[in-house]
């Protein structure tokens, strides 16, 4: 399936990954020598060993091995993209970046793809306690620290 000109964007990649891809492109040009004639150019970075596109299925079950090799629970591969978009709030990226990132039209998707998890909303907690107190720590005209109460 190609995807649309809508759906195609830029994004930033860590080097970790690029380092990644350029394994795989290497050894997708292995493959592509033994395979000669039998190579199938499809345009895709993930191919069958003769350059075909996956078969959806071969997601399906490199995805479950993975989970089950990582031993974590269960989820569907499109739970995937509700990880990134928690991880990216967790982060605290901006949501325009995530947007741009997760190839949403609508802040609305945010809605429905991040999470808000206890630790973001603890670290919340915290980082507001923090200015509450750190204010109520400001010493008054006299010198000594002020109290809440008397300000």
């Amino acid at each position: 399936m190609k995807k649309s000109r809508a759906g195609r964007r830029v994004i930033g990649v860590p080097d970790e990954l690029v380092r990644l891809l350029e394994l795989h492109r290497r050894e997708q040009a292995r493959e592509r020598a033994i395979a000669g004639e039998e190579w199938q150019e499809s345009g895709f970075v993930f191919t069958s060993p003769v350059g075909e596109p996956l078969v959806p299925s071969t997601d399906y079950d490199a995805w479950k091995r993975l989970l089950a090799d990582a031993k974590v629970r269960d989820g569907r591969l499109h739970d995937a993209r509700h990880t990134a978009a928690t991880v990216l709030l967790i982060l605290g990226v901006p949501e325009r970046v995530v947007m741009q990132i997760m190839g949403w039209s609508s802040t609305a998707m945010a809605a429905r793809y991040q999470h808000v998890t206890g630790g973001v909303l603890a670290d919340v907690a915290q980082r507001v306690g923090g200015l509450i107190w750190e204010v109520a720590k400001e010493p008054d005209e006299s010198g000594a620290e002020g109290s809440a109460g008397s300000r």
